[in-house]
């Protein structure tokens, strides 16, 4: 029964145009940024998996792969030394100069930069096609679906009769960034009944100013880091800003990849707590 399931869901990938699917599994996968490399261990290519860019650390056994990306750049010599017949590449991250050069060589290259659930979702049942064990991808894609159903359902119930909490998204703090609405994080902040105060920004990533935020006058301040700093953060907005600070686990938060629904909970419970 589970062989049939699998393969009626590849069987209406084949006939859906909007995906291409690979002649055959790919054997030796390279990805480029760290959501790429989170994305294709989901999607059953862990065993295939021959080299990753640097902060690659999820699941364990990514951080053994050798590293060909960095903020600087993409090694190309090196990657070719390792022979991929298929790279995940970062489309906003990764520069396109190497990346060109790479595909005039003859390696497929496509690309995951998902802005939503919805889409890591699209993802991950695209990179089945590529994968050795496309049940794991198709597999992953449905548990991902089902998490995120089950948060619409249980918040969408309770969030349209309050008022929705205005919530300051947080990333570093000097200097100070945030999101405007085109983002994964902000879609997650919406979801949970909470309101983007820079929403409307014209920038998706705005740097702001302390004043900037103050003057918005948020209920709630969701940060991206780790527990241990937020004694850090309110001591940074006080006396002006005395408000709940949450803390976000800053991958799942930060990666368009599977976590994420991780991060959702977590805003999601918050949120509702401090709604009342």
């Amino acid at each position: 029964m589970r062989f049939l399931n699998t393969f009626a869901l590849l069987l209406s990938l084949i006939l859906t145009p909007c995906y291409v699917i690979a002649a055959t599994p790919a054997q030796r996968v390279i990805t480029l940024s760290p959501s790429a490399t989170e994305m294709a261990y989901a999607a059953g290519m862990g065993e295939n998996m021959v080299a990753a860019s640097a902060y690659s650390d999820y699941p364990q056994a990514a951080k053994d792969l050798v590293q060909v990306a960095d903020w600087q750049g993409i090694n190309v010599e090196r990657i070719l030394l390792l022979k991929p017949d298929l790279i995940i590449a970062w489309p906003s991250g990764n520069p396109q100069r190497p990346l060109d050069q790479l595909k005039s060589l003859g390696i497929p290259i496509i690309y995951s930069d998902p802005h939503s659930i919805e889409e890591i979702i699209d993802d991950l049942t695209r990179l089945s096609s590529y994968s050795t064990h496309p049940e794991v991808a198709l597999a992953s894609a449905q548990k991902l679906r089902q998490q995120y159903q089950e948060l619409q359902q249980k918040y969408a119930s309770t969030t349209p009769h309050q008022a929705k909490k205005k919530v300051f998204i947080q990333f570093g703090m000097q200097p100070l960034f945030t999101t405007s609405k085109h983002s994964l994080q902000n879609e997650i902040t919406e979801l949970c009944g909470g309101e983007n105060i820079f929403a409307n920004s014209a920038v998706p990533w705005p740097q702001v100013s302390r004043e900037q935020v103050i003057s918005k006058k948020p209920d709630l301040i969701l940060f991206s880091g780790k527990p241990n700093q937020v004694a850090a953060i309110q001591q940074f907005w006080q006396p002006q800003l005395d408000i709940p600070i949450i803390a976000i686990d800053e991958d799942s938060f930060s990666r368009p990849a599977p976590r994420i629904i991780y991060a959702a909970q977590q805003i999601c419970e918050a949120i509702a707590i401090h709604s009342f």
